[in-house]
Protein backbone atom coordinates (compact mmCIF):
# COMPACT_ATOMS: atom_id res chain seq x y z
CA UNK A 1 0.00 0.00 0.00
CA UNK A 2 1.45 3.37 -1.08
CA UNK A 3 1.98 5.94 1.65
CA UNK A 4 2.23 8.76 -0.89
CA UNK A 5 -0.76 11.10 -0.93
CA UNK A 6 -3.12 11.02 -3.87
CA UNK A 7 -2.80 13.76 -6.48
CA UNK A 8 -5.88 15.65 -7.61
CA UNK A 9 -4.83 17.37 -10.81
CA UNK A 10 -6.18 20.58 -12.34
CA UNK A 11 -5.27 20.87 -16.03
CA UNK A 12 -5.24 23.94 -18.24
CA UNK A 13 -3.27 26.81 -19.73
CA UNK A 14 -4.30 28.97 -16.73
CA UNK A 15 -3.14 32.25 -18.28
CA UNK A 16 -4.40 34.90 -15.88
CA UNK A 17 -5.60 32.43 -13.21
CA UNK A 18 -9.01 34.06 -13.46
CA UNK A 19 -12.29 33.19 -11.73
CA UNK A 20 -12.94 30.27 -14.06
CA UNK A 21 -9.46 28.84 -13.48
CA UNK A 22 -9.88 29.27 -9.74
CA UNK A 23 -13.11 27.29 -9.90
CA UNK A 24 -11.15 24.38 -11.40
CA UNK A 25 -8.52 24.73 -8.66
CA UNK A 26 -11.28 24.82 -6.06
CA UNK A 27 -12.65 21.53 -7.38
CA UNK A 28 -9.22 19.91 -7.01
CA UNK A 29 -8.86 21.40 -3.52
CA UNK A 30 -12.18 19.92 -2.43
CA UNK A 31 -11.14 16.49 -3.66
CA UNK A 32 -7.74 16.76 -1.96
CA UNK A 33 -9.30 17.89 1.29
CA UNK A 34 -11.60 14.86 1.28
CA UNK A 35 -8.77 12.31 1.29
CA UNK A 36 -5.74 14.25 2.50
CA UNK A 37 -4.35 14.43 -1.01
CA UNK A 38 -2.30 17.00 -2.90
CA UNK A 39 -3.60 19.71 -5.23
CA UNK A 40 -1.60 19.46 -8.43
CA UNK A 41 -1.59 21.60 -11.55
CA UNK A 42 -0.59 20.58 -15.04
CA UNK A 43 -0.04 23.59 -17.26
CA UNK A 44 2.00 24.30 -20.37
CA UNK A 45 5.12 26.21 -21.30
CA UNK A 46 5.09 27.39 -23.99
CA UNK A 47 1.39 28.15 -24.29
CA UNK A 48 -0.09 25.65 -26.80
CA UNK A 49 -0.95 28.45 -29.24
CA UNK A 50 2.75 29.27 -29.64
CA UNK A 51 3.29 25.79 -31.07
CA UNK A 52 -0.01 25.20 -32.85
CA UNK A 53 -0.32 28.63 -34.50
CA UNK A 54 2.88 30.63 -33.95
CA UNK A 55 1.79 33.26 -36.47
CA UNK A 56 -1.17 34.16 -34.25
CA UNK A 57 -0.12 32.98 -30.79
CA UNK A 58 -1.99 34.61 -27.93
CA UNK A 59 -0.08 37.29 -26.00
CA UNK A 60 0.19 36.09 -22.41
CA UNK A 61 -1.38 38.09 -19.60
CA UNK A 62 1.30 37.14 -17.08
CA UNK A 63 4.80 35.70 -16.95
CA UNK A 64 5.37 32.14 -15.80
CA UNK A 65 6.47 33.38 -12.36
CA UNK A 66 3.37 35.54 -11.98
CA UNK A 67 1.14 32.65 -13.03
CA UNK A 68 2.81 30.30 -10.55
CA UNK A 69 2.33 32.84 -7.78
CA UNK A 70 -1.39 33.07 -8.49
CA UNK A 71 -1.77 29.31 -8.87
CA UNK A 72 -0.13 28.82 -5.48
CA UNK A 73 -2.41 31.46 -4.00
CA UNK A 74 -5.38 29.54 -5.42
CA UNK A 75 -4.29 26.35 -3.65
CA UNK A 76 -1.81 24.57 -5.93
CA UNK A 77 0.73 22.51 -4.00
CA UNK A 78 2.45 21.00 -7.02
CA UNK A 79 2.85 22.80 -10.35
CA UNK A 80 4.16 21.00 -13.43
CA UNK A 81 4.94 22.96 -16.60
CA UNK A 82 4.77 20.53 -19.51
CA UNK A 83 6.62 21.47 -22.68
CA UNK A 84 4.03 21.69 -25.42
CA UNK A 85 5.83 20.36 -28.48
CA UNK A 86 5.29 18.01 -31.41
CA UNK A 87 5.46 14.89 -29.23
CA UNK A 88 2.91 16.16 -26.74
CA UNK A 89 0.58 17.44 -29.44
CA UNK A 90 0.64 13.98 -31.06
CA UNK A 91 -0.75 12.12 -28.02
CA UNK A 92 -4.06 10.55 -29.01
CA UNK A 93 -7.04 11.57 -26.89
CA UNK A 94 -7.65 7.96 -25.79
CA UNK A 95 -4.03 7.73 -24.59
CA UNK A 96 -3.96 10.99 -22.66
CA UNK A 97 -5.15 9.59 -19.28
CA UNK A 98 -2.55 6.82 -19.58
CA UNK A 99 0.11 9.47 -20.18
CA UNK A 100 -1.14 11.40 -17.15
CA UNK A 101 -0.97 8.34 -14.92
CA UNK A 102 2.57 7.56 -16.10
CA UNK A 103 3.72 11.09 -15.30
CA UNK A 104 1.75 11.44 -12.07
CA UNK A 105 1.96 7.95 -10.48
CA UNK A 106 -0.33 8.80 -7.55
CA UNK A 107 -2.94 10.53 -9.68
CA UNK A 108 -6.49 9.97 -8.46
CA UNK A 109 -8.67 12.61 -10.08
CA UNK A 110 -8.60 15.08 -12.97
CA UNK A 111 -10.25 18.52 -12.87
CA UNK A 112 -10.84 20.54 -16.02
CA UNK A 113 -13.16 23.20 -17.37
CA UNK A 114 -16.28 21.92 -19.11
CA UNK A 115 -14.95 23.19 -22.47
CA UNK A 116 -11.61 21.36 -22.10
CA UNK A 117 -10.14 19.89 -25.29
CA UNK A 118 -7.14 17.60 -25.48
CA UNK A 119 -5.31 15.06 -27.55
CA UNK A 120 -4.15 15.03 -31.15
CA UNK A 121 -6.11 17.55 -33.19
CA UNK A 122 -7.92 18.51 -29.97
CA UNK A 123 -10.18 15.54 -30.62
CA UNK A 124 -10.97 14.89 -26.96
CA UNK A 125 -13.52 16.75 -24.84
CA UNK A 126 -14.90 16.52 -21.33
CA UNK A 127 -17.20 13.59 -21.99
CA UNK A 128 -14.54 11.52 -23.75
CA UNK A 129 -12.10 12.32 -20.94
CA UNK A 130 -14.50 10.77 -18.44
CA UNK A 131 -14.67 7.60 -20.56
CA UNK A 132 -10.93 7.38 -21.22
CA UNK A 133 -9.96 8.19 -17.63
CA UNK A 134 -12.32 5.57 -16.18
CA UNK A 135 -10.32 2.87 -17.94
CA UNK A 136 -7.27 4.06 -15.96
CA UNK A 137 -9.19 4.17 -12.69
CA UNK A 138 -9.25 7.95 -12.61
CA UNK A 139 -12.10 10.20 -11.65
CA UNK A 140 -12.94 13.33 -13.66
CA UNK A 141 -14.73 16.49 -12.62
CA UNK A 142 -15.91 18.89 -15.29
CA UNK A 143 -16.18 22.40 -13.87
CA UNK A 144 -18.77 24.75 -15.34
CA UNK A 145 -17.63 28.07 -16.75
CA UNK A 146 -17.98 31.11 -14.48
CA UNK A 147 -20.22 33.93 -15.64
CA UNK A 148 -19.65 37.61 -14.93
CA UNK A 149 -21.79 40.32 -16.42
CA UNK A 150 -23.86 37.71 -18.30
CA UNK A 151 -20.75 36.60 -20.20
CA UNK A 152 -18.26 33.81 -19.60
CA UNK A 153 -15.03 34.65 -17.83
CA UNK A 154 -12.12 33.80 -20.11
CA UNK A 155 -8.50 34.75 -20.73
CA UNK A 156 -9.41 36.09 -24.17
CA UNK A 157 -12.06 38.35 -22.65
CA UNK A 158 -9.53 39.64 -20.11
CA UNK A 159 -7.06 40.36 -22.90
CA UNK A 160 -9.73 42.33 -24.75
CA UNK A 161 -10.57 44.32 -21.62
CA UNK A 162 -6.94 45.18 -20.85
CA UNK A 163 -6.27 46.21 -24.44
CA UNK A 164 -9.41 48.38 -24.45
CA UNK A 165 -8.68 49.98 -21.07
CA UNK A 166 -11.52 48.31 -19.18
CA UNK A 167 -9.39 47.62 -16.12
CA UNK A 168 -12.35 47.35 -13.73
CA UNK A 169 -13.85 44.39 -15.60
CA UNK A 170 -10.46 42.77 -16.18
CA UNK A 171 -9.65 43.00 -12.46
CA UNK A 172 -13.06 41.60 -11.55
CA UNK A 173 -12.42 38.55 -13.73
CA UNK A 174 -8.86 38.16 -12.41
CA UNK A 175 -10.14 38.45 -8.80
CA UNK A 176 -6.81 40.03 -7.88
CA UNK A 177 -5.64 43.22 -9.64
CA UNK A 178 -3.62 43.07 -12.83
CA UNK A 179 0.09 43.43 -12.11
CA UNK A 180 3.35 44.45 -13.75
CA UNK A 181 6.77 43.50 -12.45
CA UNK A 182 10.13 44.95 -13.42
CA UNK A 183 13.36 46.63 -12.43
CA UNK A 184 13.70 50.36 -11.75
CA UNK A 185 15.82 51.96 -14.48
CA UNK A 186 17.29 55.40 -14.89
CA UNK A 187 15.52 58.10 -16.88
CA UNK A 188 15.83 61.70 -18.02
CA UNK A 189 14.37 62.91 -14.70
CA UNK A 190 12.01 65.21 -16.55
CA UNK A 191 9.32 64.62 -13.92
CA UNK A 192 11.49 66.25 -11.27
CA UNK A 193 11.59 69.49 -13.22
CA UNK A 194 7.79 69.80 -13.10
CA UNK A 195 7.36 68.67 -9.50
CA UNK A 196 6.37 65.06 -10.12
CA UNK A 197 9.41 62.77 -9.94
CA UNK A 198 8.81 59.30 -11.31
CA UNK A 199 10.42 55.89 -11.21
CA UNK A 200 10.73 54.12 -14.56
CA UNK A 201 10.09 50.39 -14.65
CA UNK A 202 11.66 48.12 -17.27
CA UNK A 203 8.64 46.13 -18.39
CA UNK A 204 7.92 44.54 -21.77
CA UNK A 205 4.73 42.48 -21.49
CA UNK A 206 3.52 40.20 -24.28
CA UNK A 207 0.07 41.71 -23.83
CA UNK A 208 0.25 45.49 -23.82
CA UNK A 209 -2.59 47.06 -21.82
CA UNK A 210 -4.19 50.28 -23.03
CA UNK A 211 -1.95 53.31 -22.85
CA UNK A 212 -3.05 55.71 -20.17
CA UNK A 213 -2.88 56.90 -16.59
CA UNK A 214 -3.65 54.51 -13.74
CA UNK A 215 -4.03 54.57 -9.98
CA UNK A 216 -1.63 51.88 -8.77
CA UNK A 217 0.22 50.51 -5.78
CA UNK A 218 3.99 50.11 -6.08
CA UNK A 219 4.97 47.10 -4.01
CA UNK A 220 8.55 46.93 -2.75
CA UNK A 221 10.00 45.11 0.27
CA UNK A 222 6.52 44.10 1.36
CA UNK A 223 5.20 47.67 1.37
CA UNK A 224 2.45 48.82 -0.97
CA UNK A 225 2.95 52.49 -1.80
CA UNK A 226 0.12 54.43 -3.44
CA UNK A 227 1.10 55.94 -6.76
CA UNK A 228 -0.14 57.30 -10.08
CA UNK A 229 1.35 55.63 -13.15
CA UNK A 230 1.52 56.34 -16.85
CA UNK A 231 1.99 53.60 -19.44
CA UNK A 232 2.50 54.72 -22.98
CA UNK A 233 4.52 56.67 -25.53
CA UNK A 234 4.73 60.04 -23.72
CA UNK A 235 3.67 62.10 -26.77
CA UNK A 236 4.08 65.48 -25.00
CA UNK A 237 7.81 65.00 -24.43
CA UNK A 238 8.79 62.54 -27.17
CA UNK A 239 8.93 63.49 -30.84
CA UNK A 240 10.15 60.28 -32.49
CA UNK A 241 9.22 56.59 -32.30
CA UNK A 242 9.76 55.23 -28.80
CA UNK A 243 8.99 52.03 -26.93
CA UNK A 244 6.14 52.11 -24.39
CA UNK A 245 7.33 53.06 -20.91
CA UNK A 246 5.80 52.39 -17.51
CA UNK A 247 6.54 55.15 -15.01
CA UNK A 248 5.07 55.87 -11.58
CA UNK A 249 4.94 58.87 -9.26
CA UNK A 250 4.88 57.73 -5.63
CA UNK A 251 2.19 59.56 -3.66
CA UNK A 252 3.26 58.41 -0.21
CA UNK A 253 6.39 56.57 0.89
CA UNK A 254 10.06 56.43 -0.05
CA UNK A 255 10.51 55.71 -3.75
CA UNK A 256 12.59 52.62 -4.61
CA UNK A 257 15.99 53.13 -6.25
CA UNK A 258 17.49 52.19 -9.60
CA UNK A 259 18.06 48.44 -9.71
CA UNK A 260 15.25 47.60 -7.29
CA UNK A 261 12.65 45.09 -8.48
CA UNK A 262 9.06 46.22 -7.89
CA UNK A 263 5.52 45.08 -8.61
CA UNK A 264 2.76 47.42 -9.69
CA UNK A 265 -0.78 46.52 -8.76
CA UNK A 266 -3.12 48.30 -11.19
CA UNK A 267 -6.17 49.51 -9.28
CA UNK A 268 -8.07 51.78 -11.68
CA UNK A 269 -7.61 53.43 -15.06
CA UNK A 270 -8.02 57.19 -14.76
CA UNK A 271 -7.80 58.31 -18.37
CA UNK A 272 -6.28 57.62 -21.78
CA UNK A 273 -2.84 58.94 -22.67
CA UNK A 274 -2.93 62.27 -24.47
CA UNK A 275 -0.63 64.91 -25.91
CA UNK A 276 -0.52 68.32 -24.24
CA UNK A 277 0.43 71.65 -25.79
CA UNK A 278 3.30 72.23 -23.38
CA UNK A 279 4.87 71.15 -20.08
CA UNK A 280 2.71 73.55 -18.08
CA UNK A 281 -0.44 71.86 -19.36
CA UNK A 282 1.09 68.45 -18.65
CA UNK A 283 2.02 69.54 -15.13
CA UNK A 284 -1.54 70.75 -14.45
CA UNK A 285 -3.00 67.46 -15.67
CA UNK A 286 -0.61 65.35 -13.61
CA UNK A 287 -1.71 67.32 -10.54
CA UNK A 288 -5.32 66.43 -11.35
CA UNK A 289 -4.38 62.79 -11.99
CA UNK A 290 -2.53 62.61 -8.67
CA UNK A 291 -5.51 64.04 -6.81
CA UNK A 292 -7.84 61.52 -8.44
CA UNK A 293 -5.45 58.66 -7.69
CA UNK A 294 -5.28 59.75 -4.04
CA UNK A 295 -9.05 59.58 -3.85
CA UNK A 296 -9.21 56.17 -5.54
CA UNK A 297 -6.50 54.79 -3.26
CA UNK A 298 -8.08 56.11 -0.07
CA UNK A 299 -5.58 58.82 0.77
CA UNK A 300 -6.73 62.00 2.45
CA UNK A 301 -6.32 65.10 0.32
Amino acid sequence: MSLSPAIHLAIGAFDGVHLGHRAVLHSAREAARADGGIVGVLTYDPHPSKFLRPESAVPLIFTRAQKDNRLTEAGAQLIHHEKFDRAHAAIEAADFPRWLKANFPHLKSIHVGSNFQYGRGRAGNGESLITHAEIQGLGVRLVAAVQLGKETVSSSRIRQCLAAGDLDLANAMLLRPYEAEGTIIGGRQLGRTIGFPTVNIAWEPELKPAFGVYAVEVIFNGEAMPAVANYGLRPTVESGPVAPLLEAHILRGLAPSTGDVVRLSWVRRLRAEQKFANLDALQAQIAKDSAQARQVLGLQM
